[in-house]
């Protein structure tokens, strides 16, 4: 028996995993915009703003064709002056920019002092991040800003006031990127979803004045306003032809509400009244009765409204926004129900006939290796452990995320058995005998599941039986997270601390430094840091142990007249990572990029641009995963090694493993540092010691609540080395540095052959 779990996607019983993040490419335009006069023939052309020259108020010949057909194709033709001179070409930061591509919907919500604590904040938490852009526009300044939330103050509390400033605020920061602006009161609780549907499917370039039509006091004539308690939509090019006219309705229209207001002020001076139901688009709206329960309400209007008014306290916005997601969900079902119906019915017009529907339906087929070298393996695993560990061990307890997965699988495996054969057999998980899954990168995670279940009849007799069953859980469609932009002309300032133990390495690395950026002229700048313990500080006048180092350093600057590479002493008996980025970070402005290497990095290029672009200014540090090397004394034993071998130039990732043990290299901002270091200031007080136990990484895990970026990096590749591990350190930092050196040695084939010649020569 197939027992299918995809429907489970939408079930937080069987939480999603996995997603599969789909994108469309743009080309990018063979275009370029032009700094100077605008006198060309094709700017004059398209100076209305509009796409196609043909499409306007102008009257068109009523021989043209379509019966209607509002636009033409026009080709402006392209006349290069030779006596004019030549203008920079300006190329813009963004490809949507330079397209002219807007954002479809910006949300504004109108809240006060004594609401925004308290609705705005559950406007902010049910449906703010479902759109793209969210203000909560008040009048006086309240003390305290709720976290998250993008509050602009004007600085009067008057209804209509408040309505003039964020109209104009509208229009003068945001009037040029977005389609549509929708205002709200924060009483009023919006269907993300169901409105950026409905500007979707709206022309942008018209004059629109959309939402709930309500008479004037008296109405007496036929122009209607829209009521601000369930919102209401102005189009782009309505906010830019009301601009002009703002100030003169702001003195002349009196008015108590300021939906009123802002609706005779576009009816008086646009000659616009608002509607409901614009190119077959209705704005659904529902009114909430006072003392009405959400979980009752039941009618067709309320569970097709955009938006729900009035709401009287925070706790009815989050029980209107959970019954909302129930009637979405049971939507989802409905419709995916109705597809795979579609979609068996239609199998018998293919070729392959109903044989051809794959399971479970809609989703696609397994995919098919075409040599043994792309066979996806299953891994096998029970209850208690799994048979495929990150380390090559055959066995490995199950536990963390790996445990939770495979309980909810359980859960739910049972779960849609006992839905299919009740009431005739009602079954309860006895234990699992054996467990599959493997990943599959064209449809999810896929799991075979040998059950032991007890099944109980209607009578009350029960018997032990075995079944398995097949699950999968699909790959879904996530969001891209939106990330700050970034440039790699950024200047990298490379950090290297040096102890009298690691001076032996120190000219490695400066020849690969100078051969990697001083030679290609590469935006960095290289900073010593040596450490002396007591002794040797005592006698640096007599004897400098970093004497050879600073020698080496000073035949670099005269070679490279322009270069200049400062050292910093220190004096210290635990060199703690905290303590040192203490020192450097006083000494550089707080725009500084770290790079935080070691002794043993090899600088190149290919690494340095990208922590200039994964280190990002209050947002992210990066923490790369270096190669590196194994023993060779382990690798190659008696054998030398080949050249090719020993060079990673011309095969890199050879004989070796991703240090996941090292925490040493680090791309940050020294502005990140400085805030993470000042939010531990509290805790130092308490614990001096504190700042050995704890090195940079901890520092940006627990106090700074950066995005922590952690990954393998292929082109940090470092020579084998045995670190000397300091047991004055934290015991956690002492116990990842000496297995790092017991990992370092050698994969468990190369230690396995070691052992096995070490036994045969002891045996001979």
């Amino acid at each position: 028996m197939r027992l299918s779990s995809f429907l489970a996607v939408f079930r937080p019983a069987l939480p999603l995993i996995l997603g599969l993040s789909l994108g469309c490419s743009l080309s990018l335009l063979m275009v370029s915009w032009t700094q100077g006069d605008t006198d060309d023939s094709c700017r004059d052309e398209l100076g209305n703003g509009r796409l196609f020259p043909g499409r306007g108020d102008a009257q068109r010949d009523p021989r043209d064709g379509a019966g209607g057909e509002d636009y033409e194709p026009h080709i402006v033709p392209y006349h290069k002056d030779p006596n004019k001179p030549h203008k920079k070409v300006l190329r813009t930061r963004y490809i949507h920019t330079e397209l002219g591509i807007r954002e479809r919907l910006l949300v504004g919500v109108l809240t006060s002092r004594a609401t925004l604590n308290t609705l705005a904040v559950a406007v902010n938490r049910t449906v703010a991040h479902h759109f793209h852009r969210t203000f909560f526009f008040t009048g006086l300044r309240s003390p305290k800003v709720p976290h998250g939330m993008t509050v602009v103050a004007h600085g009067d509390d008057r209804p209509v006031w408040l309505m003039y400033e964020t109209v104009r605020h509208l229009h003068q920061h945001y009037g040029s990127d977005y389609d549509w602006f929708l205002l709200a009161q924060d009483d009023t609780y919006m269907q993300a979803d169901r409105l950026s549907e409905l500007v979707g499917h709206l022309s942008a370039g018209q004059d629109l004045y959309m939402g709930r039509a309500e008479e004037f006091i008296g109405g007496e004539e036929k122009a209607r306003y829209c009521h601000g308690g369930y919102g209401y939509l102005l189009s782009r090019s309505l906010l830019a032809r009301l601009q002009p006219h703002l100030d003169t309705c702001r003195n002349d229209i009196l008015s108590v509400r300021p939906d009123e207001w802002l609706g005779r002020c576009i009816i008086d001076y646009l000659g616009l009244s608002c509607v409901e139901v614009h190119q077959e688009m209705t704005y659904r709206y529902f009114e909430l009765g006072k003392n009405a329960d959400p979980e009752r309400e039941d009618s067709v209007q309320f569970k097709n409204a955009f938006t729900v008014h009035p709401i009287s306290e925070p706790n009815l916005m989050y029980r209107l926004h959970k019954r909302f997601s129930q009637i979405e969900l049971e939507w989802t079902y409905l419709q995916i129900q109705q597809l795979q119906m579609q979609i068996n019915n239609l199998s018998d017009l293919t070729p392959e006939g109903k044989a051809g529907v794959t399971w479970p339906i809609g989703i696609n087929p397994p995919f098919k290796p075409r040599t043994r070298f792309e066979v996806i393996n299953w891994e096998y695993f029970t209850e208690e452990h799994i048979y495929s560990c990150v380390d090559s061990s055959p066995k490995c307890e199950m536990k963390g995320a790996d445990r939770a997965d495979v309980n909810a699988v359980l859960e739910i495996a049972v779960e849609r058995l006992n839905e299919r054969y009740q009431p005739q057999l009602r079954f309860r998980k006895r234990r699992l005998l054996n467990g599959y899954r493997r990943f599959d990168p064209t449809r999810g995670m896929e799991y075979v599941l040998d059950l032991a279940l007890e099944a109980y009849t209607q009578k009350g007799h029960s018997q032990v039986i075995a079944k398995r069953v097949n699950l999968l859980r699909p790959l879904s469609a996530v969001e891209i997270i939106p990330m700050p932009y970034v440039t790699e002309a950024t200047r990298v300032q490379v950090i290297l601390p040096v102890t009298a133990q690691d001076q032996d390495f120190v000219g490695n690395f400066l020849d690969m430094y100078v051969m990697n950026t001083l030679d290609t002229h590469d935006n960095v700048l290289l900073t010593f840091l040596f450490i002396y313990d007591p002794f040797d500080a005592q006698r640096v006048s007599q004897t400098d142990v970093f004497a050879g180092i600073k020698a080496m350093i000073g035949e670099v600057e005269k070679r490279y007249g322009d270069v200049k590479i400062p050292w910093i002493s220190v004096k210290t008996e635990v060199p703690s990572q905290v303590k040192l980025m203490d020192i450097i970070s006083k000494k550089h402005p707080v725009d500084t990029l770290f790079f935080l290497a070691s002794v043993w990095t090899e600088v190149n290029a290919d690494f340095l641009n990208r922590c200039r672009m994964n280190a990002i200014s209050n947002w992210q540090v990066f923490f790369p995963i270096h190669f590196q090397e194994y023993s060779p004394a382990i690798v190659y034993r008696d054998q030398q090694p080949s050249a090719a071998s020993s060079s990673f130039a011309s095969e890199s990732l050879r004989d070796g493993h991703f240090d996941r043990h090292v925490f040493d290299e680090a791309c940050f901002y020294n502005a990140d540092y400085m805030t993470a270091r000042t939010k531990m200031a509290a805790d130092i007080l308490d614990n001096e010691e504190l700042l050995e136990s704890m090195d940079v990484y901890d520092i940006f895990v627990r106090y700074s609540g950066l995005h922590v970026f952690r990954a393998v990096e292929p082109a940090l590749i470092q020579k084998y080395v045995r670190r000397a591990c300091n047991p004055r350190f934290s015991e956690d930092i002492y116990h990842r540095c000496v297995l790092s050196n017991l990992e370092g040695l050698g994969s468990r084939s190369h230690l396995a052959m070691a052992l096995f010649e070490q036994e045969q020569a002891n045996s001979t």
